[in-house]
């Protein structure tokens, strides 16, 4: 069914919207102010769903995708806005999130952290399936509308490397006998080494682990290989050389940030440079300071705080991660200055946050799920204990909200700025930052 809608707003993943009669219809690959011949593909009591067929009024915002891809795969959701548009709706996202969410009204609007809109995507699960029908090997993500895997040969987001290798890699797969049972790859691109991950159902076969690693050195990519759980993730071919390890350098902090495929890091490092010197510049860190970086990872911004901070103290729920950080503290020197806890932090109370002693700021990056617990105990435990500054880094606008709504109208912190992260450029996904200060 057919309808002339003229769109008034744009959603929070990137769709415009029309409204008929209050009812809200929202159109992919529409943008505000446009009017659009829309097909309605899903009917609801409160909204409904359609695809734009046709622009009858076309907004200047509007820009021609680079991916040929572009509306049949699930990766990017905004390659026909212009990038500066993109990041303007994810403003008000974030905007509109701390207004009827968070409930709080007045705060300083930090410039947006954005960088490169192409070749940015350094971390990515590649699908896998072997076609029979077709005698080949599809590589690339997955269908918007479906589980099916895009026939992809280049993908202008993912690092250039890896976009460029995607048709070798294609021939490579589709020459090795388990080519039916390889699920998916996870690619990791270092500074130096690309890793590709690849996760077999059966068991490799002598040839087939050859022609891997004859793709490998034509290509200069590192193999890691995954037979079952996390527990089985490990090099194809062991080299104890360090050009074959992933790492990512913090040159302002003199920093080499070591790796593995499963761990945790930013998927743009171009960003996650930016991030780092915003964050720490928001925290006001003095040389005196005992800082406590919550949901630290790894030590992204762990250690970098440790450069300047008097102490540091780094709590995650991973125990890998927090080994991994203790390993690089000690590598660059630091590990007179730092601490690594291992701690489930969504389940932590003010006995536990006053038992740890005063800090003078504090660092929360938590996932989606967001630092409610936390917040939750900084608004009820001693206030001589309670940190002075805090810096929220969110990937969740809605969580981070919920738990500003925690924080401010508690009483306990002013919200005194806050501004959004394009890491994800092209797609709906917005991060943010925010920063608080102690009341009274």
């Amino acid at each position: 069914m057919s309808e002339i809608l003229k769109i008034d707003s744009i959603d929070n993943n990137g769709r415009g919207v029309a409204r008929r009669d209050g009812k809200a219809i929202f159109v992919d690959g529409a943008i505000l102010n446009e009017t659009v011949e829309a097909n309605i593909y899903q009917k609801k009591d409160s909204f409904e769903v359609a695809t734009a067929t046709r622009i009858i009024k076309e907004s200047s915002a509007r820009v021609t995708p680079r991916c040929p891809n572009y509306g049949v795969c699930g990766g990017c959701s905004m390659q026909h806005i212009d990038p500066s548009t993109q990041v303007a709706v994810k403003q008000r996202t974030l905007e509109d999130n701390l207004r009827h969410i968070g409930k709080v009204e007045k705060a300083k609007v930090l410039p947006p952290i954005h960088g490169p809109y192409w070749g940015y995507r350094y971390r990515a699960r590649l699908s896998v399936r072997y076609v029979r029908k077709k005698n080949d090997v599809l590589v690339g993500f997955r269908e918007k509308k479906g589980r099916f895997v895009v026939d992809m040969d280049t993908c202008p987001v993912l690092a250039k490397r890896v976009s460029d290798l995607l048709p070798s890699l294609r021939a490579c797969l589709n020459n090795l006998a388990c080519r039916e049972d390889i699920p998916q790859i996870e690619v990791s691109v270092g500074d130096e080494t690309v890793v590709l991950a690849l996760r077999h159902m059966v068991p490799l076969t002598d040839e087939d682990t050859q022609k891997l690693l004859d793709f490998a050195k034509k290509h200069d990519i590192v193999w890691w290989t995954q037979s079952k759980g996390l527990d089985t993730l490990k090099p194809l071919l062991t080299d104890s050389s360090d050009s074959h390890k992933l790492y990512y350098d913090l040159p302002q902090f003199g920093l080499r940030m070591f790796y593995e495929p499963s761990d945790f890091t930013q998927v743009n490092p171009f960003i996650n440079r930016t991030l780092i010197r915003r964050a720490l510049n928001l925290l006001e860190i003095e040389s005196s300071d005992r800082v406590a970086d919550l949901f630290c990872g790894l030590g992204n911004f762990t250690l970098p705080l440790a450069t300047t901070a008097k102490e540091v103290m780094g709590f995650e729920g991973s125990e890998t991660l927090t080994e991994r950080a203790m390993q690089g503290a000690k590598i660059h020197g630091l590990e007179n200055k730092v601490s690594f806890t291992t701690l489930n932090l969504f389940d932590v109370d003010k006995e536990w946050l006053e038992n740890l002693g005063f800090f003078d700021k504090m660092l929360l990056d938590p996932p989606r799920d967001g630092a409610f617990a936390v917040c939750k105990a900084l608004t009820e435990m001693n206030p001589s204990l309670r940190p002075k500054r805090i810096v929220y880094v969110s990937c969740n606008p809605s969580t981070l909200a919920r738990d500003v709504d925690v924080l401010v109208n508690s009483g306990t912190y002013k919200l005194l700025s806050a501004g959004v992260i394009n890491m994800f450029p092209h797609t709906a996904h917005v991060e943010s930052i925010a920063a608080f200060d102690l009341v009274g």
